[in-house]
């Protein structure tokens, strides 16, 4: 039996995509699917006299890593191994000495879907550490911890998002995130009239890496040529002002995370007075900025969201749209309770007839953030 069990949840994002690394507003919620780690203590080192080590298996992939845990170095070529690595470094970093231990993972996170199966492992993992050494990191600290983690090991560029929705995740509660402040807001989302439906176009096109640091490129120089230390500082008058220095596709960037911005503040406030048509609304207008303004959807992508439009809210789609960092993955839609049925097999049927791909359903509620099961 293991002597600790942690978990930490992936999250989706109902509106404010490609704002948090522009040091704006998302308004995510942590899902009922989980990163579960269970470990034990174990006396073997690596290496005679090459100190303490860590064995991690991953039960989905069949896969396992020994790692010494006196110096970190990556993994070539990438892998879910740097993840792990990033958050033993930051650790290390702080100065915490680790004894040896053998560790297990499972995830019910769905890998490439735009869920933050990636931010959900580093957690997790984060979790574990302070569980075996008897510690507590402060939550923002632990969350920044994780994305140095991303950055530094994986090198992925990410915003606060992810790391933070997988830490301050509660039930029945959306979290309005101020990404430059990292102020976390909640909003209570209770009614049970309503369901978060998350559908995985099973695409995930290889482009998004690199395509994801070019977007974060291009918002940095819009934000130079306005004179802002962030695009949660400009405005469309400023960017009309800046319009003569910028080519036409870094405008449509800027204009994406300035009206991205704008749309995610009007959306917390409609779901605290339940206005659930203008959050739909909100929803759909997303979508429709991420494929037009910043390019990061795709066909299959399109072809999930405007069926959810012609299902409609008579029967029973609020709004829809791309959730994650694109091109592939999921859709999150908001969706009446007692229409779920009809509604996901009406996605499954036309999808499916526009494709010939088999997409994958699944509901949740806001969930809990990561906690100690045992230990």
């Amino acid at each position: 039996m293991p002597r600790w069990v942690v978990a930490a949840p992936g999250r989706v994002n109902l509106i404010g995509e490609h704002t948090d690394y522009n040091g704006g507003f998302v308004l995510p919620m942590a899902i009922e699917r989980y990163v579960v780690i269970a470990a034990n203590l174990h006396t073997e080192a690596l290496k005679p006299g090459h100190g303490n080590s860590a064995t991690f298996h991953s039960a989905n992939l069949g896969e396992s890593f020994q790692v010494p845990l006196d110096e970190i170095a990556k993994s070539e070529p990438k892998g879910w191994s740097n993840y792990v690595k990033g958050v033993l470094a930051g650790f290390l970093e702080r100065k915490h000495r680790l004894p040896s231990f053998d560790a297990v993972i499972h995830s019910s996170v769905p890998l490439g879907g735009g869920l933050s199966s990636s931010a959900a492992l580093e957690v997790a993992v984060a979790t574990l550490l302070e569980a075996i050494l008897d510690t507590s990191l402060l939550p923002t600290e632990k969350a920044l911890l994780c994305q140095q983690a991303e950055h530094q090991f994986a090198g992925v560029p990410c915003g606060i998002m992810d790391q933070f929705s997988s830490i301050f995740g509660q039930e029945d509660t959306l979290m309005l995130i101020d990404c430059d402040s990292q102020q976390v807001q909640p909003i209570a989302f209770t009614t049970p009239d309503l369901t978060v439906l998350i559908t995985n176009s099973s695409v995930n096109h290889a482009l998004a890496g690199g395509e994801y640091r070019q977007r974060r490129q291009q918002c940095e120089t819009a934000a130079t040529a306005m004179r802002v230390a962030s695009l949660r500082n400009a405005t469309l008058a400023k960017l009309h002002g800046a319009s003569d220095q910028l080519d036409e596709v870094i405008c449509r960037r800027a204009q994406h995370v300035i009206t991205e911005n704008a749309r995610t503040l009007e959306a917390a406030q409609a779901i605290g007075q339940e206005d659930w048509t203008t959050v739909g609304e909100l929803m759909f207008a997303s979508h429709a900025s991420l494929r037009d303004d910043y390019e990061v959807s795709c066909d299959e992508l399109d072809i999930l969201v405007e069926i959810a439009r012609e299902i409609g809210s008579r029967g029973g789609v609020y709004g829809s749209r791309m959730t994650g960092g694109g091109f592939g993955g999921c859709t999150v839609s908001l969706v009446k309770t007692d229409s779920l049925s009809a509604i996901m097999q009406t996605l499954r049927t036309r999808y499916f007839e526009k494709t010939g791909i088999k997409p994958t359903l699944f509901v949740t509620r806001p969930a809990c953030g990561a906690h100690v099961i045992r230990g």
